[in-house]
């Protein structure tokens, strides 16, 4: 894992990039960046790690459907909000950002519209190329996932950490989305790269 390539690459193609060593360094500075707006937030145990859904609520009015009901309700606030925070299932030393979506809310949330779009991953997501992140986001990410919600596919059933390709109607993984540059209708797009292992 090349970090200084990474960064450059991510730079390359507009994508605005910080780098912390730790977690709570990431949670302050976006804490401190993110004051007085709607912000939505689309499901990630990183995020969900660094407290920021807690903090950020202190000085915004944040929306997000792991924390609030309705879901669909919170789902849909936090697609209009003016700024939206996830993560990424993979993000390739070359530059592109992926991410797979059973819904789609996190997927649509973050490339239109947006004052400022964050991405927020730990260095275990970074693969070497683009075929690697990928693979990383099809068969390590998609599968723990399922894991986490037990859902009935063959990559919860079978115990084996893959993407089965499966037609299962609690599949998880309907589309996969690869930003190739920052999108022309988001203000900004930061990508923060934390030095840990963080979600999947």
């Amino acid at each position: 894992m090349d970090i200084n390539k990474t960064i450059k690459n991510l730079e390359k193609r507009g994508f605005i990039v910080s780098y912390f060593e730790r977690g709570s360094e990431a949670a302050d500075y976006v804490s401190k960046k993110v004051s007085g707006k709607t912000v939505g937030i689309g499901g990630s145990k990183t995020v969900e790690a660094l407290g920021l859904y807690e903090r950020l609520s202190e000085n915004n009015e944040v929306f997000w459907h792991w924390k609030q009901k309705p879901v669909e309700e919170a789902r849909k606030n936090a697609m209009n909000a003016q700024v939206y925070i996830c993560s990424a299932n993979a993000i390739a030393e070359t530059g592109e950002i992926i991410n797979i979506d059973g819904a789609g809310n996190r997927l649509a949330a973050s490339i239109y519209d947006k004052e400022k779009v964050y991405f927020i991953a730990g260095v275990n997501k970074i693969a070497e190329n683009y075929e690697k992140a990928v693979w990383r986001a099809r068969n390590i990410a998609s599968p723990l996932n399922a894991r986490r919600f037990n859902t009935n596919t063959p990559c919860v059933n079978s115990g084996e950490l893959k993407c089965f390709d499966c037609n299962s109607p609690e599949r998880i993984c309907n589309a996969l989305l690869v930003l190739m540059n920052k999108m022309m209708n988001v203000d900004e797009c930061e990508v923060v790269l934390i030095n840990e292992d963080l979600g999947y």
